[in-house]
């Protein structure tokens, strides 16, 4: 892989400004992070998807990282950070549709974005969004995720940490995170300052939002929705994207590892998410 210059620039949107960086040329592909992560957490991919010709955007969402909000934190909402989305797509795309890669809760935030604005979507992939109102018995999950919330409010990051490792019925996960790896460590200090805010203010009103489901099914022809080899198992987690593609007809596709898979298998996941671009 060749090295690529990584250039940052700001948008300000209503009540925050956001850092976004870009890097390579070509086709805009914007990549948006979920959970506690910001640009960073594509770090290990974002250069072999340049070299592959396009331009690679991502950036901190609202309230993360080094995208600062104007005013006090509160409860976010998927469609502001939707349209957070859509402004740093007219940032470096503004007169062009891109394609866009949305993981985890940034999934949600694709979702949204492709069903409100389909005409700056190319192609879209949604990996593993925790739309848990999606499943047949969603109460499990969005009672799990109260309880990690509420565990953050009156036992600090740690229990509520524990807990949110968990599944709904008190499950240890049985493959077990090992040393970070070296793409990420620069961000880890960021995500930790972020997981608060992400525990606190995302995960409940993110997971628990509905997408659309009528904009989608029109959009349908360019969503694709991703689900990692070993996450089949978790329902909070593959569950929704394989409602999703039954509720709209989209694909659905494998992408190698799990939740994270962009960040454990960078090179082997970039192929499968060029794959799905192009397919």
């Amino acid at each position: 892989m060749n090295d690529i210059d990584i250039a940052v620039g700001t948008v300000k949107v209503p009540g925050a400004t956001l850092r976004y960086e870009t890097r390579g040329s070509g086709p805009v592909l914007l990549l948006i992070p979920g959970g506690a992560g910001d640009a960073g957490l594509f770090e290990g991919m974002a250069g072999l998807l340049a070299d592959a010709g396009h331009t690679v955007v991502s950036y901190d969402q609202r309230g993360l990282s080094r995208s600062p909000l104007d005013g006090p934190l509160a409860d976010q909402r998927v469609t502001e950070w939707r349209d957070d989305a859509l402004a740093v797509l007219d940032a470096v795309s503004p007169d062009a549709p891109a394609d866009v890669f949305g993981s985890s809760s940034g999934g949600i935030v694709a979702l949204s974005l492709l069903a409100a604005r389909p005409d700056r979507v190319r192609r879209l992939v949604a990996h593993e969004p925790p739309l848990v109102e999606l499943l047949a018995d969603p109460a499990p999950y969005r009672d799990h995720f109260a309880e990690v919330r509420e565990l953050h409010r009156t036992r600090g990051l740690g229990p509520a940490m524990a807990r949110f490792s968990e599944t709904p019925d008190g499950r240890k996960p049985e493959r077990q995170d090992g040393e970070l790896p070296a793409s990420i460590r620069p961000m880890a200090a960021r995500m930790t300052a972020n997981m608060p805010v992400f525990l606190e203010h995302v995960l409940v009103p993110f997971s628990s939002s509905a997408p659309d489901l009528e904009g989608l099914r029109a959009a349908a022809g360019k969503l694709v929705l991703g689900v990692g080899e070993e996450s089949t198992d978790q329902e909070a987690l593959a569950g929704p994207a394989r409602r999703l593609a039954e509720l709209t007809g989209a694909v659905r596709t494998e992408f190698p590892g799990g939740h994270v898979g962009c960040v454990e298998h960078p090179a082997e996941f970039a192929k499968v998410l060029l794959s799905a671009m192009w397919r």
